[in-house]
């Protein structure tokens, strides 16, 4: 499902009018009767509430006054709130406040401060605020009465319903320009925005309902400009074919992993398990010899395989050899393996000289801080790295608080300049692909957030690749059911209790969750 910024929309919008030949006012029809269904949805007694519309004097007003009309049509208590005058009301949305006039519709206007002061009270003492103050277009913050209008809505305690975005957010990014509205449940039509599915700006969002309106999705999907995607649970599924009778082990991929090393034995075994639950045919931990009994111990279903070692107990770089002679599908690198200059050496060497597709992680990618400049994909060869904004911090030579800020910008511009497919892990996980394209999960919680979780989405990548060989496809799914494991756990364990194995022995149970076979664990938003 593609995301969409101000410019993209208004495309989308022209595009279904003047070449699909949809009218812009069956648009705006279409738009405000399925608010009007998620209202329904959302609302069990909503034909019993008073309703207060906040309309604005542009397209999303307009929105707002076919929601009104829509209203009154079942005999709800419903009032508009014009913030403007009604001379001001133009095109469609001017079609739209007559008719529901003509149906004896109560407009008030409100045009400065002191209006507001008179009718303020009466809208923030419905049961229910409809905010159609400001759409997609939204450039600089909110300023004036309008402000205050903001303010006292937000300070009601009343459910608010927003018609697209949440006013006083820009559609062009997730950060929070001015003052906006907290909404309930926000309303978007055609295709979700940024600040509605990415921090900070989604906080504000509420449950969040995708309107379809009448916009083809081949219109969507031709729009111009960046390519941004939230990986739904359709799509995902699609991914995940039924295996042939007369399959073996041999067809779902030889993942091997190199990991672990001493007092870090865990996040190999973390690894491997997440591995063999991702369905993956043959799973072998190569790990420091010294480490071997360790990790050997904490999994019987796979296999392990020596490297040599120096004395601290981490890889010596002569392991690299052992390594590339191995027979595997997929090579996993990173979790545990220390910091040593051995370590990078080996890191290094493998990512230039494996034939293989690559997963790297954690120290995998601790190896190249300061030095990016020599992780970079080759044809024929895809790498995935899997950096939490700390080491993509390290990889890029900037802040922490940087990374967060531009999370999308950073994981492009690293997929796109290094050639590799980029996870940038976190609240809201960013998938980027070396051709630039960025997808969003959403799937995943706040309990994720403890020792280990990052090892077992390396496994379950490595896993995925496997099986499907299409290294996008399968990056996309694993961070998909990753965080679907993640929310089956919490539903068990809690945010506080639970930990990285939780999430490893429920990977199975989230690709049967995600192809119907058991209960669905609904993804935060």
């Amino acid at each position: 499902m593609r995301v969409l910024n101000s410019r993209q929309m208004r495309d989308a919008d022209r595009r279904t009018i003047e070449e699909v030949g949809i009218p812009s006012i069956v648009l705006m029809e279409n738009a405000g009767r399925q608010v009007v269904a998620a209202m329904e949805s959302a609302f069990e007694q909503l034909g019993s509430m008073r309703v207060a519309i906040l309309c604005g004097r542009g397209n999303n007003g307009g929105d707002g006054f076919v929601v009104a009309r829509t209203l009154l049509e079942r005999d709800v208590d419903v009032r508009v709130y014009l913030v403007g005058q009604a001379a001001e009301i133009k095109g469609d949305a001017r079609v739209n406040l007559d008719a529901f006039r003509d149906l004896g519709g109560d407009v008030v206007e409100i045009a400065n401060a002191s209006a507001w002061e008179l009718h303020g009270t009466h809208v923030i003492g419905s049961d229910l605020i409809v905010d159609a103050l400001f759409g997609t277009g939204l450039k600089a913050p909110l300023s004036g009465f309008i402000e205050t209008i903001v303010a006292d809505v937000n300070a009601s305690g009343r459910p608010v319903v927003a018609v697209d975005v949440p006013s006083g957010l820009s559609s062009d990014g997730p950060q929070i320009i001015g003052p906006a509205i907290d909404a309930t449940l926000t309303v978007t039509l055609a295709a979700p925005k940024l600040p509605l599915v990415l921090p900070p700006a989604e906080e504000l969002t509420g449950k969040l309902a995708i309107a379809e309106i009448g916009i083809p999705q081949a219109v969507i999907d031709a729009v111009e400009g960046p390519w941004i995607e939230l990986l739904t649970r359709d799509a995902m599924r699609a991914l995940v074919k039924p295996r042939a009778q007369g399959s073996h082990k041999g067809d779902y991929g030889r993942v091997l992993i190199v990991a672990g090393s001493r007092g870090k034995t865990g996040a190999a075994g973390l690894a491997a398990m997440a591995a063999l639950r991702s369905g993956a045919g043959l799973v072998t931990v190569a790990t420091p010899s010294s480490s071997l009994p360790i990790v050997a111990a904490l999994g019987a279903e796979y296999m392990t395989e020596p490297l040599d070692e120096m004395l601290d107990g981490t890889l010596a770089a002569s392991a690299v050899d052992r390594v590339l002679g191995f027979d595997a599908d997929v090579l996993a690198v990173g979790p545990g393996l220390g910091q040593s200059a051995s370590v990078r050496a080996v890191v290094c060497a493998l990512v230039e000289r494996t034939r293989v597709p690559l997963v790297l992680d954690a120290d995998g990618l601790n190896a190249f801080a300061g030095d990016d400049g020599r992780l970079v994909g080759r044809t024929g060869v895809p790498i995935v790295v899997t950096p939490h904004p700390g080491e993509m911090a390290r990889l890029t030579a900037t802040s922490i608080d940087d990374v967060q800020q531009r999370r999308l910008d950073v994981a492009r511009e690293f997929a796109t300049t290094h050639r590799v497919h980029v996870v940038l892990k976190g609240h809201r996980t960013i998938v980027a692909s070396p051709d630039g394209k960025l997808s969003i999960n959403m799937t995943g919680n706040p309990g994720m957030a403890t020792g280990g979780t990052g090892d077992v989405l390396t496994g379950a990548i490595a896993a995925w690749i496997g099986q499907l060989r299409d290294v996008d496809a399968a990056t996309k799914l694993a961070v998909y059911l990753h965080g679907l494991a993640g929310d089956l756990s919490e539903a068990e364990e809690g945010e506080v209790g639970m930990i990285a194995g939780d999430v490893a022995a429920r990977l199975g149970e989230a690709v049967l969750d995600l192809t119907g076979r058991r209960r669905k664990a609904t993804p935060k938003q």
